[in-house]
């Protein structure tokens, strides 16, 4: 018998014990920005041609807001594990390394499409979107909330405490989500800062995403896709890597 449906059970019902919390709280702060930056700023961006700025806006709030929730479910459940020292009683059962990564990743994945979805459902009655291509969401969704989920795992087997997870969500994740193209399209930057938006690896998460509604990026999405394809691939790897070597899991 294997662990592994446990394990992930539990991981679902963590944060869905919680939803006002873990789903409800970042479904009301993306419909407070929609509302607030499309009033302030709708008449003034420039964005893709016949789009209007609040419908340009949604797609791009929908993907940050499952990417910063898929990094906040693992690297919150994994760092609450270790402080408490509840998360014995996990590396004592029979569960291998694969299993207890396929569990949190997956866990994060579901948190953050819910999320997303919520996202989508309370903007609806604002602004009307079409998908032109609803597979190349759903990928971008699927692989961006997974490489976020291995990312959070990584942050709680480096950190020892919770304000080093505070500082790495702060300093790093949400940084590089909000300066990622969500609130504007890069094409309205100088030729520099172009240059470093696709340094971020976020830019290509959510300008894929948002490829997927109007059929218009400011990248290539095929491209795009593979970028994060392969830093998905690279971090998994180093991630199973750690587990397998029980990195600061057996103190």
């Amino acid at each position: 018998m294997s662990g592994f449906p446990t394990l992930l059970r539990k991981e679902l019902l963590r944060f869905w014990k919680v939803a006002v919390q873990t789903v409800g709280g970042p479904v009301l702060s993306a419909l407070l920005y929609l509302v607030i930056f499309s009033q302030a700023l709708g008449g003034h961006a420039s964005v893709f041609e016949g789009v209007p700025y609040a419908n340009f806006l949604v797609p791009g709030l929908v993907m940050m807001s499952v990417l910063q929730n898929a990094f906040a479910n693992s690297s919150s459940s994994l760092i609450q594990s270790k402080v408490t020292g509840s998360l014995v009683f996990v590396l004592v059962t029979p569960i291998s390394s694969l299993e207890f990564f396929g569990a949190y990743v997956l866990a994060s994945v579901a948190r953050g499409l819910l999320v997303g979805v919520g996202v989508l459902a309370v903007t609806a009655g604002f602004v009307e979107l079409r998908a032109a291509a609803p597979l190349w969401a759903l990928a971008f969704a699927i692989l961006g909330s997974a490489l976020l989920g291995v990312l959070g795992l990584l942050a709680a087997l480096w950190a020892d405490r919770f304000d080093q997870i505070a500082a790495f969500q702060n300093f790093l994740v949400m940084p590089l989500s909000m300066l990622s193209g969500v609130f504007y399209s890069i094409h309205a930057l100088p030729p520099l800062w172009q240059r470093v938006s696709h340094l971020n690896p976020f830019f290509y998460m959510i300008d894929g995403f948002r490829y997927g509604f109007f059929g218009a990026s400011d990248f290539v999405p095929a491209i795009s896709l593979a970028v994060v394809a392969v830093s998905l691939a690279l971090l998994s790897a180093l991630c199973l890597r750690l587990l397998m070597n029980g990195y600061k899991l057996r103190t």
